[in-house]
C-alpha cells in the first residue's frame, strides 16, 4: 500500500494547488491513499465546509488537523459525522467535536489514520503517548498512519521512537517547515518530523514576508494576509507491507 500524506494546506491558493496538480502526484508515485493536513485550508485559519470539500473533490481520501480545527464554528457538524472523513487530535477532551482517528476501508484492505497533538509550546491536552497507547487497543488493523500535529521536534522525535514497531508510519506536521530526516525506524515505523507545507513559496509560513516582518520588528498585531504566486506541494510516499504493516519505504517529495 502507498500512502501519500500531504503537509499543511494553506488557505485556497493551496487548496487549489491540490486540485490541479493531485493527479499527477498520484500518478506519478502509484499512490492508493491520500491523506491531507488541512487545518489551515480555509482563508483566515481552521479548516470549513467548504475547504474540506475542495480538497476530497480533489481526491484526498482523509483530511487531518490541529490546534486550529475548533477555529471555524461551521466545521462542527462535519466533525460529527461519520460520512465526512475528518479527524481532530485525539488527545482533546471528550466533549469536543468529532473523532480522533478513522478507519478507510478500501475492501480487502484497510489504513487506519489518527490524529494526535503534542504539548510542548501547543495546549495542555492529554498526555499524547498514553491517548496511543489506549487507541492501540482500539485498532483491529495492522496498517496505521499517525498525523502528530506538534511544535517540538524532540516531542515528534520521541514519538516515532515510542511508537516504532506499532504504528506503520508517525508523520509530523505543524511547523510548515519540510526537515530532510525521513527515515524507516529500527523496528519498521516510517517517520519524519515534520512534512512540511502546500502552498505559496515565497511566504512565510504561508503569510506574506512584510507582514510578518513587521510584527518581528514593530511587536503590533497585525492582520495576517496569505502570500500569492508560485506554489509547491510538500509531502511524503510511505510504502507499507499490508501484511506486516511496516513501512518498506519512505519518500519525501516537493511538487512544485
Amino acid at each position: 500500500m502507498k500512502v501519500l500524506m500531504i503537509g499543511d494546506v494553506v488557505a485556497g491558493v493551496g487548496c487549489e494547488f491540490v486540485a490541479k496538480h493531485l493527479y499527477a502526484v498520484k500518478s506519478k508515485y502509484g499512490v492508493d491513499v491520500v491523506v491531507a493536513n488541512g487545518e489551515n485550508s480555509a482563508d483566515g485559519n481552521g479548516i470549513t465546509p467548504q475547504s474540506a470539500q475542495t480538497l476530497l473533490d480533489a481526491g484526498v481520501d482523509v483530511l487531518t488537523t490541529g490546534n486550529h480545527v475548533l477555529r471555524r464554528r461551521e466545521v462542527y457538524d462535519l466533525l460529527d459525522d461519520p460520512a465526512w472523513p475528518i479527524v481532530r487530535p485525539a488527545n482533546y477532551p471528550d466533549a469536543v467535536p468529532g473523532r480522533g482517528f478513522l478507519i478507510h476501508d478500501m475492501g480487502n484492505r484497510s489504513l487506519a489514520v489518527v490524529n494526535l497533538m503534542g504539548t510542548v509550546y501547543l495546549d495542555s491536552l492529554d498526555c499524547p503517548f498514553r491517548t496511543m497507547d489506549r487507541l492501540l487497543e482500539r485498532i483491529e488493523t495492522n496498517c496505521i498512519l499517525v498525523d502528530f500535529h506538534a511544535e517540538a521536534t524532540g516531542e515528534k522525535r520521541a514519538m516515532g521512537f515510542y511508537l516504532d514497531g506499532r504504528v506503520s508510519a508517525v508523520v509530523g506536521t505543524h511547523t510548515h517547515v519540510q526537515t530532510a530526516d525521513e527515515t524507516v525506524l529500527e523496528r519498521g515505523t516510517g517517520y519524519i518530523s515534520d512534512v512540511g507545507m502546500t502552498g505559496p513559496v515565497q511566504s512565510v509560513l504561508g503569510v506574506k514576508p512584510e507582514i510578518i516582518i513587521k510584527r518581528y520588528l514593530t511587536k503590533m498585531p497585525v492582520r495576517h494576509e496569505i502570500a500569492h504566486g508560485r506554489c509547491s506541494l510538500n509531502g511524503i510516499v510511505i510504502t507499507i507491507d499490508e501484511k506486516t504493516g511496516k513501512t518498506t519505504e519512505i519518500v519525501r517529495i516537493n511538487f512544485a
